[in-house]
């Protein structure tokens, strides 16, 4: 079993190894050169191998040390990680989190909750900004973004926060009253559809489907579009015409009877809201609590297993 000195001098070597400098090295750790070089010597011994090639000028691992390093390296982040989980469970994280969403996540995931998570957690500050459009969020400053999985920015680490989930075509019964039930996504053409335009580059969204040929998509026409969906809905429910939306958002007006889904076999299938950051090792904690709060508070209502 390792010993709390042996695992400080792993540290050590995995700090050496990132940072390829023994100076920046310690002073991260909170040492002098000095002291770190001594407890790499001591590693070194103790395994026998010399793990760092060290010059004046520079500080690279040999090919034991790239070894040990490669190995040591997600068992760290996994007991960091640990340590990180438990200790978001406490109600002393202190810190702002910016957080990116579209108005779905945060009618459906966060808002729902945002009490309880307050309750919680009342050092932390929650900038919230909804966003429809397809952002690019950490290079805005923001700390983290919820987005499907289908949108999410390569290279980060991702988080499910729901299962997948279908997109629905709606009206209102009355809307149906005057006009036929479209039986194929081809009968839109003739139909009032009110269509979402992505504000960035003002080009419409075309309705995803999936057939038996596979997925496709198709242009719709109807007496206006919008940039955002909470209008889309309510444009809906007014019996304007009819939108595609995804199914949670419409769930609750699908139930009561306010709208009625229609092309239900067509709808297509998205794998759900993944919560996505930059890297895992340096979560702040602020961070970490959020996410411990939202996959567990999933995981009570059982939508979703808490995802590694």
């Amino acid at each position: 079993m390792i010993g709390g000195g042996e695992y400080a001098e792993l540290r050590a070597f995995i700090m050496i190894a990132e940072t390829r400098s023994f100076r920046e090295a310690a002073g991260r750790l909170g040492v002098t050169p000095s002291a770190l070089s001594r407890t790499i010597k001591r590693l070194e011994g103790r395994l026998g191998h010399r793990l760092l090639n060290r010059t004046t000028r520079s500080v690279s691992p040999t090919e034991a040390g790239q070894s040990l390093y490669a190995r040591l390296l997600p068992a760290v982040a996994s007991l960091e990680e640990a340590v990180d989980d438990t200790l978001a469970r406490r109600g002393d994280a202190k810190g702002t989190v910016r957080l990116n969403l579209p108005r779905l996540a945060a009618e459906v995931l966060l808002m729902p909750r945002l009490a309880e998570f307050s309750a919680l957690h009342p050092g932390i500050h929650l900038d919230i900004v909804m966003d429809d459009a397809l952002s690019d969020v950490i290079g805005r400053g923001f700390d983290a973004g919820i987005r499907p999985q289908e949108l999410l920015e390569k290279d980060m680490i991702a988080v499910r926060l729901t299962p997948p989930f279908r997109n629905a075509v709606v009206g209102t019964p009355g809307y149906f009253a005057v006009h036929d039930v479209p039986q194929s996504p081809q009968d839109l053409k003739r139909h009032l559809c009110i269509n979402y335009r992505w504000a960035d580059s003002r080009q419409p969204y075309r309705w995803p489907f999936d057939g038996p040929d596979g997925p496709f998509e198709i242009n719709v026409e109807g007496p206006f579009s919008v940039n955002d969906t909470g209008l889309l809905k309510d444009a809906a429910l007014s019996g304007t015409g009819l939108a595609c939306l995804s199914e949670p958002m419409v769930a609750p007006h699908v139930a009561r009877g306010e709208l009625v889904e229609v092309l239900e076999p067509w709808c297509k299938q998205y794998a759900g809201f993944f919560l996505y950051h930059p890297s895992r090792r340096q979560t702040p904690l602020a961070l970490r609590a959020l996410i411990t709060f939202l996959t567990e508070s999933q995981a009570r209502r059982g939508a979703v297993a808490p995802a590694p």
